[in-house]
């Protein structure tokens, strides 16, 4: 019997975490979810997040993963705990799901210099100040300034981010998190899909400040996980299999699919309900 890693996204971001963690775990076998008829996530309430995260983590386990990685920060920072806490032990007590929240937060005040961290998020993660209370664990003295961005997913998804109007709110969001605060010298993308928006994020960043993405912290994470968990790690299958499937169109994922994978992995349209 086959058992991947599941690894769930609301859309298409997560799909920088799944190429992380294949490059430092490669000989795993996966399966990438992405609920993209439903993103964002960003703007939901509480419950409806959990809500359809908790359906993409009955799927998964429906196919056998034992491991599921989510890989949204809205849904690990609204979902995950609940999850973790009063679904696992009821319905899968030998299975496990993990997020990206702690992996960054866990690392991100070795990244300052200043002691100035600032968190570029969805209006959920933003509202659940999750970051905020994680880093304050880790790293007390660490002050974290947090900016809204809920332009950027669907920029992301909508494959607009190059255009006039997708750079205008690339540049905004970065200008006011650094008017709020200027001794800022670390930025956290925390939202997978903001990965793709790198290299445009980059232009509008003064020298100096270090822009950080999750996929290689949350690899390591799990890389460090697995170890530690050897009887879950027994049970995963290791034939570099890798299954993509989606809520939407398959032909419509497969555009942003090929940036990865340069037209050699198509994926399956699912249904979650």
């Amino acid at each position: 019997m086959k058992s991947p890693i599941g690894i769930f996204d609301s859309g298409y971001g997560g799909l920088t975490v799944l190429k992380s963690i294949r490059e430092k775990l490669p000989n795993y076998d996966y399966i990438y979810l992405g609920d993209n008829a439903r993103a964002p996530y960003g703007t939901r309430s509480f419950e409806v997040v959990y809500q359809y995260t908790l359906e993409a983590v009955k799927y998964l386990f429906s196919l056998d993963c034992q491991l599921i990685v989510l890989a949204c920060n809205t849904a690990s920072a609204k979902a995950l705990r609940t999850i973790q806490q009063n679904d696992l032990p009821n319905l899968f007590p030998k299975r496990r799901v993990l997020g990206v929240l702690r992996p960054t937060t866990e690392e991100i005040g070795n990244y300052s210099k200043s002691g100035y961290v600032g968190i570029l998020g969805t209006s959920g993660t933003v509202r659940s100040k999750s970051y905020v209370i994680e880093i304050e664990k880790f790293f007390p003295s660490v002050k974290v300034t947090q900016q809204s961005c809920p332009m950027w997913v669907p920029l992301v998804e909508n494959n607009s981010f190059l255009e006039k109007g997708g750079q205008y709110f690339i540049e905004k969001y970065i200008d006011e998190i650094l008017t709020k605060q200027p001794a800022i010298d670390t930025l956290i993308l925390a939202c997978t899909h903001y990965p793709l928006l790198k290299e445009s994020i980059l232009k509008y960043v003064p020298i100096g400040v270090k822009v950080v993405d999750q996929g290689s912290l949350v690899a390591e994470k799990l890389n460090d996980y697995l170890q530690r968990h050897s009887a879950l790690e027994n049970k995963l299958t290791k034939n570099n299999d890798l299954k993509i499937l989606t809520t939407e169109k398959a032909e419509k994922f497969d555009q942003h699919l090929n940036l990865f994978y340069n037209n050699l992995v198509k994926s399956s349209t699912v249904s979650l309900y």
